[in-house]
C-alpha cells in the first residue's frame, strides 16, 4: 500500500489536478519513500519465509458472493511471492532514484513519479494475490499504467500510436486469459488458487464440450495466450519494441521487473495445471523458441540503443518461456530474477549514455565513450557480460540452466527449442557486444551525426541541436548510483542463489512438477555440484564457446574490419529487408488484421445494423404496418350504403361457400 499512497499523493497534490500543492522534491521524496518502505518490508518477508518458513494464505475481504461463488480480496505469501516482491521493489526503487536525474527537465515530472509508483503497486497486487480475480485486477492494472507510461509524452504522435498498440495487442492476450479463468471457474466453481488446484485431477479427466480436446489443455493454452500478450511472445510481441517511445526509466521498469514478467510468473503459479497437459507444454516450447531466436535476429540490425536492449528483452523472455515448456518452472523464475537486474542495468545505462551524448540514441554516432563515462561504461560491460551468460555472472547460471533443462526434456518440441536456445547464445553475444563496442570503443563519432539526433526527451529538442558537438559527460550521482547498485546483483546473485532456488527447498510446495513425465529438473539436480564447479565445467561446453564466438565476431566486424558488415548487408539485402521490416508482422497486422477487422465491422454496421436491423426489422416493420393500415383505411369510407353493400356481399359469399361445401 505504500507505493499506492505515494502515487496518490504525487498524482493528486503534485499535479494541476490537485492544484500543485507539493513541488518536485516532495513528489519524488514521497514516492521513493513509499517504494523504499515496500522494499524493506519485502526483504523482511523474504527473510521470514526463508529462515522461519513463514506462509500466509488468507482472504481479507469478500467483495461479492453469487451463489457458491465468492469474489474475494486475499493474499498469498510464499517463497515465489516473496522473491518477486523483492525483485519488483528493488528494481522499482532504483528506477525511482534514477528518474530524479533523467526526468529533471520534464514538465510532467510529478505525474511520471505518480505513474511509476502506481505501476509498482499494481505489480505487487498481481504477485501477492491468492485468487484469479485479484490476479486479473493486477494484470489489467499493469496494462493500464503501461498505457499511460508509454504514451507519457502524449503530444508525440509516435508515443500515442505505441501506447494504443500496446493496449490493443494486450487485449488480444487478455481475451484468452479471461477465457482460461472462466473455464476454471465453470468447472471448479472457485477462483481461489488452492481450491482450483485441488480439483486439477478432476479437470484432467474431462474433455471440452463438443470436441475430443482435453479440457485441461484448452484451459492452459487460453491462460498462456494471456502470458503471450503480457510477456511479449510471438506473435503478440509487436507492442514491446514500440514501447521505447516512453521515457527510458519506464522502459527499464516495464522490461525488467514488472509487466513482461507477469506472464512468466502466472504460468509458474499455475504449474499444477500446466503439468497435466503435454500438449500445452509443447505449444509453450515452440512459442518460446521462436521468440528467443527470431527476436534476437532483429536485435542485430537495430541502431537505436534502446531498441537493441528491447529486442534482447524479447529474446530473454523467450528463454524463460522455453524453460516453462520444459517444466523447469524454477529455472524460468530464476532467470526472471537475474534478468531483472542486468536488464534494468542495461536500460538505465542506455539512458545514461543518451544523457551523456545530449539525447542522441543512434549507436552509429557514438563511440569512444569509455573515457568520458567510466561508471556507465563499466556497469554496461558488467550487464552485457551477465546477459550473454559469462561464467560466474548472474545470467550464466540461469541461462545455462535453461539450455540444460531443454536439452534434457523429452517433449517432441524440445529438439527445435534446443536448437533455438543454442543459436540464440551466439546471436545474443553478437548484438550485445556490437552495441557495446560501437558505444564505448572505437573512434569518437558523436560529433558526426548527419541527423540532428533521435530525441528521447519530447519537448527538449534544444538539447541535441544546441550541444551536438559538446563533449560527452558522465551522468549525475542519482543516475550512476542505481547503475552501481544494479551491477552488484547482476554479477553475484546467480552464484549466491542457484543452489537453494533450483536444487534446494526454496520452491517446495509452491511449484509442482511431475518428475516421472518431465524429468529434466530431477536430472539437473543430480548433475549439480555447486556454482563454482558449474562455472568451471562451462568452459568446456558449447554455449560458452558460442558466446565467445559471438563476442569475437562482433569485435572483428565493428572494431577491426568495419567494412565487412556493409559488404554482408549488400550480399543479403533481401534478408536485411525482411529483418528491417520485422518479418512484416506489423504490416500484416495493420493491412490484413486491422483492415479485415475494419471491413468486417463496416459490413456488420452497414449490412447488419443499417440494412437488416434498422432497414428491414425496424423501418421495414413500421412501413409494412403503415402500408396495411393505408390499405384498410380505404375500406372505412363513413357512408352507410357502402357498409350495407359490404354486408350484403359478405352474406352472399358465406351462403355460396356453405352451399359449395354441401
Amino acid at each position: 500500500m505504500a507505493p499506492l499512497a505515494g502515487a496518490i499523493l504525487a498524482g493528486v497534490l503534485g499535479t494541476q489536478f490537485g492544484g500543485n500543492w507539493i513541488g518536485r522534491r516532495m513528489s519524488h521524496s514521497l514516492t521513493i519513500l513509499g517504494v523504499l518502505v515496500a522494499f524493506i518490508l519485502s526483504v523482511m518477508t523474504l527473510n521470514s519465509v526463508v529462515v522461519d518458513g513463514a506462509y500466509f494464505n488468507e482472504t481479507l475481504y469478500t467483495w461479492m458472493q453469487v451463489g457458491s461463488l465468492k469474489m474475494e480480496v486475499g493474499f498469498l505469501v510464499d517463497s515465489l511471492t516473496a522473491m518477486m516482491m523483492c525483485v519488483v521493489t528493488f528494481v522499482s526503487l532504483m528506477v525511482h532514484i534514477y528518474t530524479i536525474g533523467y526526468m529533471q527537465e520534464d514538465e510532467g515530472y510529478n505525474r511520471f513519479f505518480a505513474y511509476i509508483s502506481l505501476f509498482t503497486f499494481s505489480m505487487l497486487m498481481l504477485v501477492m494475490s491468492n485468487n484469479m480475480l485479484q490476479l486479473f485486477f493486477g494484470w489489467e492494472a499493469v496494462g493500464l499504467v503501461s498505457y499511460l507510461l508509454i504514451g507519457f509524452w502524449f503530444n508525440k504522435p509516435t508515443a500515442i500510436f505505441a501506447n494504443m498498440k500496446a493496449f490493443l495487442v494486450n487485449r488480444v492476450g487478455d481475451f484468452g486469459f479471461i477465457l482460461g479463468i472462466g473455464l476454471i471457474l465453470a468447472y471448479t466453481g472457485t477462483l481461489n488458487y488452492s481450491e482450483a488446484f485441488a480439483k486439477s485431477g478432476e479437470l484432467a479427466k474431462l474433455t471440452f464440450p463438443g470436441t475430443d480436446w482435453m479440457l485441461i489443455t484448452v484451459i492452459c493454452i487460453c491462460l498462456f495466450i494471456g502470458a503471450m500478450g503480457k510477456s511479449a511472445q510471438f506473435p503478440l510481441h509487436v507492442w514491446l519494441p514500440d514501447s521505447m517511445e516512453g521515457p527510458t526509466p519506464i522502459s527499464a521498469l516495464i522490461h525488467a521487473a514488472t509487466m513482461v514478467t507477469a506472464g512468466i510468473f502466472m504460468v509458474t503459479r499455475m504449474s499444477p495445471l500446466f503439468e497435466l497437459s503435454d500438449t500445452a507444454l509443447n505449444f509453450i516450447l515452440v512459442i518460446g523458441a521462436i521468440t528467443a531466436l527470431f527476436m534476437g535476429f532483429l536485435g542485430i540490425i537495430q541502431n537505436d540503443i534502446k531498441r537493441v536492449v528491447a529486442y534482447s528483452t524479447l529474446s530473454q523472455l523467450g528463454y524463460m518461456t522455453v524453460a516453462l515448456g520444459a517444466s523447469a518452472y524454477s529455472v524460468a523464475v530464476f532467470h526472471l530474477m537475474t534478468h531483472a537486474f542486468f536488464k534494468a542495468l542495461l536500460f538505465l545505462a542506455a539512458g545514461s549514455v543518451i544523457m551523456g551524448v545530449h539525447h542522441n540514441q543512434d549507436i552509429r554516432w557514438m563511440g569512444g565513450l569509455r573515457k568520458y563515462m567510466p561508471i556507465t561504461w563499466i556497469t554496461s560491460l558488467l550487464g552485457s557480460l551477465a546477459l550473454i551468460g559469462t561464467p560466474l555472472f548472474a545470467g550464466f547460471y540461469s541461462k545455462d540452466s535453461i539450455i540444460e533443462a531443454v536439452h534434457l526434456s523429452t517433449l517432441p518440441a524440445a529438439g527445435f527449442a534446443n536448437f533455438a536456445v543454442l543459436a540464440g547464445v551466439f546471436v545474443t553475444a553478437f548484438y550485445s557486444f556490437r552495441m557495446y563496442f560501437l558505444v564505448f570503443h572505437g573512434p569518437e563519432r558523436y560529433d558526426q551525426n548527419p541527423d540532428a539526433h533521435h530525441d528521447d526527451h519530447h519537448g527538449h529538442n534544444d538539447h541535441g541541436d544546441g550541444h551536438g558537438h559538446d563533449k560527452p559527460h558522465e551522468s549525475p550521482w542519482v543516475v550512476t548510483v542505481p547503475l552501481i547498485l544494479l551491477a552488484i546483483p547482476s554479477v553475484v546473485i546467480g552464484y549466491m542463489t542457484i543452489g537453494p532456488m533450483l536444487y534446494g527447498d526454496f520452491f517446495k510446495g509452491v511449484i509442482f512438477i511431475d518428475h516421472e513425465k518431465h524429468a529434466a529438473m530431477k536430472e539437473l539436480t543430480q548433475a549439480f555440484h555447486g556454482p563454482a564447479q558449474m562455472a568451471w565445467h562451462a568452459l568446456t561446453t558449447l554455449p560458452f564457446w558460442l558466446a565467445v564466438a559471438g563476442v569475437a565476431s562482433s569485435y572483428y566486424m565493428y572494431m577491426i574490419n568495419p567494412a565487412l558488415p556493409k559488404a554482408i548487408k549488400a550480399r543479403v539485402q533481401p534478408l536485411y529487408t525482411l529483418l528491417e521490416n520485422k518479418y512484416y508482422l506489423d504490416w500484416f497486422n495493420e493491412n490484413v488484421l486491422a483492415r479485415g477487422a475494419r471491413a468486417l465491422g463496416t459490413g456488420l454496421w452497414k449490412g447488419g445494423d443499417q440494412f437488416l436491423i434498422d432497414g428491414t426489422l425496424v423501418n421495414g416493420s413500421w412501413k409494412l404496418v403503415a402500408w396495411f393500415a393505408g390499405l384498410v383505411r380505404r375500406l372505412q369510407s363513413g357512408f352507410l350504403y357502402h357498409y350495407a353493400l359490404a354486408m350484403i356481399l359478405g352474406i352472399f359469399v358465406l351462403m355460396t361457400y356453405f352451399v359449395w361445401l354441401k
